[in-house]
């Protein structure tokens, strides 16, 4: 079946060239005649004119106005000298040879023949009308003709285009976008070449094979342009489409049309360019991109949007349903391994995937999709939709990242982040081992937002990376503070699944410490399950890179995730934190104090320390002592507070040892007693 479709593809190309090239010929035979009788000059600039439109000039473009033919330097000339009946009876026979040069379809053919029979009506008409006389001496006048009737050519051939393409398509006209004017530019030239042709044929003949070499720099500008087009519109890599064509393409869309994107981001794609080189990574995203090519229909558009990540814009969606089919497909053709340099890679991808409808704008669209394929890593999953129905899709939401990229570009206190530190104490010995910072953001509207709501906002977003930038500079430079001071404190700091898989966080970090001069092992970073099944890989070189900085890695809210006990093993963690939603019930619920006993268990075989969060009171505090739990912290201990409070209430504090209930007596009751000033927390009624 493959064998057959090139024999029929070239017998459909010879029934087009046959019936293009056939009436052209008949054509221009009556016109001939219809001309009488036409000097040897004639028949140069028309034997030039059909050889020339064998290598027309291509400006990029799918319509058939975006070919520029060289012939009509020549069929201008004639034109202007004979009339129009012989131009275009030459114009006809050289818009053939051109179709066939370019495989056209005869539908194309037709619609060039038109544009270019009816330019050369309108410049005939105008010269014949002005009795535009080139065989004497031409003076100022008849130059300022010319350059009218060239201009009446042009506007005469995009008329037709315009009329024929609004004729034949129904969908509404694309938007205008800023093109370059090369096609113009090449044009003009063509046209004004002309009437220099036909001075120099009035001289010799001879001549007149002169001109091709002025034809073949404007056929260069014109390739050089396409090429400068194409540069800008494709990538130089895959040869697929860019980010900024996949943008002109979703602002052109009809408004009561649906499309979906599909954002696709190659997993541990980084180990192949470790493993093999850049060269084999480039290898292996063209054979992505082709075949990305081979199971898309012509008619979505496949992109490259940079670096490991892919989009999709399928035009032809009706609900979530089938949009999740379409990235099933995707994703199935991936699956089959790629043979590189004598070795299967195997290579997954994380899609997300926006549903565009209504007049939302491309910008938003990929957005969207970009905070689904986010999702979808931190999920373990391979697949998630963000449409317009989606929660976490709303007004509110994209305002408020809005509001926190304004708030980050200006200079704290001024931008309103604040930060809270909650301290960790040590079950054993009651010290304080270190603290928590815990972000809030005080927003000139809405007041203090939550971490939980901010994050969650942001986290899918560009601004994450901004946001703990800024967090990073502010904990660095208070643990400057608190190393000159009595209490050399340890701080901890959450990071984002983004931030671990740019890979620059070390980077940030080390020139952080090395500024403020703060030793690394004062510094942790806390990661969640769910940015370490997003792409283990990545995350496992990032922090293996703090980690011999001198950076402790905390695994955060243990237990509630997706991840395996291999990470644990894998990762150079240094403890791990169990989730406040088991410590919480430990004195009520015995499968929860049984989850929390067995995670202590194996954070101490591993060599890890286990951190409980959420103690609230002081019976949950003494079975995590009986479980060997190293710290905790929570309300019991201390609320969270802004650094200032942080050093009255270390002023204050008396550590207290877990003993026998009888042994907490007399700093136990005091503190409970007296809270605000010792530093303990108020009960829950009060809270």
């Amino acid at each position: 079946m493959d064998a057959a479709r090139p024999r029929t593809a070239g017998s459909r190309h010879r029934r087009t060239v046959i019936v293009t090239t056939v009436p052209a010929v008949v054509t221009a035979v009556v016109l001939f005649w219809l001309s009488g009788e036409l000097p040897v000059s004639f028949w140069t600039m028309a034997l030039l004119a059909v050889l020339v439109d064998a290598r027309p000039c291509l400006v990029p473009g799918r319509r058939a106005s975006a070919v520029i033919l060289p012939s009509i330097s020549f069929t201008f000339a004639i034109a202007l000298a004979w009339g129009a009946a012989p131009a275009i009876a030459v114009q006809l026979v050289a818009v053939a040879v051109a179709g066939a040069r370019m495989r056209h379809s005869l539908r194309r053919t037709v619609h060039l023949a038109l544009q270019h029979t009816a330019a050369l009506l309108a410049a005939g008409t105008v010269a014949g009308l002005t009795s535009l006389r080139l065989d004497d001496s031409p003076g100022w006048w008849d130059a300022a003709l010319i350059c009218a009737a060239a201009v009446t050519w042009i506007v005469a051939r995009h008329a037709v285009a315009g009329l024929v393409r609004g004729l034949t398509t129904d969908s509404r006209p694309p938007a205008r976008r800023r093109r370059g004017h090369a096609d113009l530019l090449a044009t003009s030239a063509l046209l004004l070449l002309g009437p220099v042709v036909l001075v120099a044929a009035g001289v010799s003949p001879a001549l007149l094979p002169l001109a091709l070499l002025a034809l073949h720099a404007v056929h260069r500008m014109v390739r050089w342009a396409g090429e400068s087009e194409r540069a800008a519109r494709f990538d130089a890599l895959t040869g697929l489409p860019n980010r900024r064509t996949l943008q002109a393409a979703m602002a052109e869309r009809a408004p009561d049309r649906r499309r979906a994107l599909l954002l696709l981001d190659l997993d541990r794609f980084r180990a192949v360019n470790d493993a093999l080189g850049h060269g084999a990574g480039d290898r292996l995203l063209t054979r992505v991109a082709d075949r990305l090519t081979a199971v898309v229909p012509a008619h979505d558009m496949v992109v490259r949007l940079g670096g490991d990540e892919f989009a999709v814009l399928a035009t032809r969606v009706e609900d979530p349903a089938s949009a999740r089919r379409i990235a099933e497909h995707l994703t199935e053709a991936l699956s089959r391994p790629f043979p590189l340099d004598g070795t299967p890679v195997e290579l997954s991808a994380s899609i997300g995937i926006a549903l565009q409808s209504g007049r939302r704008d491309g910008s938003t669209l990929l957005r969207e999709a970009e905070s689904a394929m986010y999702e979808a890593k931190q999920r373990g999953d391979q697949v998630a939709v963000h449409g317009p129905g989606v929660a976490e899709n709303t007004p509110d939401r994209l305002t408020l990242v809005a509001d926190l990229r304004d708030a980050l570009r200006r200079d704290p206190p001024d931008d309103g982040i604040v930060l809270y530190y909650q301290p960790q104490i040590a079950i054993a010995t009651g010290e304080v081992a270190g603290v928590e910072a815990l972000l809030r953001w005080r927003h000139p509207r809405r007041g203090m937002v939550g971490p939980e709501e901010l994050l969650r906002a942001a986290e899918p977003t560009p601004v994450m990376r901004l946001l703990t930038a800024r967090v990073l500079e502010e904990v660095v430079g208070q643990l400057a503070i608190w190393r000159d001071g009595p209490w050399p404190l340890r701080a901890a700091v959450n990071v984002s699944a983004r931030d671990l898989h740019a890979g620059d966080i070390a980077d940030r970090v080390g020139e952080l410490l090395e500024r403020y001069d703060v030793p690394a092992e004062l510094l942790q970073l806390e990661i969640t399950e769910s940015a370490l099944m997003a792409d283990p890989h990545r995350v496992l070189e990032t922090t293996t890179r703090l980690n011999r900085m001198g950076v402790a890695i905390s695994l955060d809210d243990f237990g509630t995730g997706y991840s395996s006990l291999q990470h644990l093993r894998r990762l150079p963690l240094t403890e791990v934190k169990i989730d406040r939603s088991f410590v919480l019930g430990m004195a009520t619920d015995a499968g929860d104090a049984a989850i929390v006993r067995s995670v202590v268990g194996l954070a101490e075989s591993l060599g890890l320390r286990a951190v409980a969060e959420g103690v609230e009171d002081e019976v949950t505090w003494r079975l995590l002592a009986a479980t060997g739990c190293h710290a905790a912290q929570g309300w019991f201990h201390a609320r969270p507070m802004p650094a200032a409070d942080l050093a009255d209430w270390l002023a204050r504090y008396r550590p207290v040892r877990p003993g026998k209930r009888g042994e907490i007596d007399s700093v136990g009751t005091v503190n409970q007693s007296s809270d605000e000033g010792a530093g303990w927390p108020p009960s829950p009624a009060k809270r």
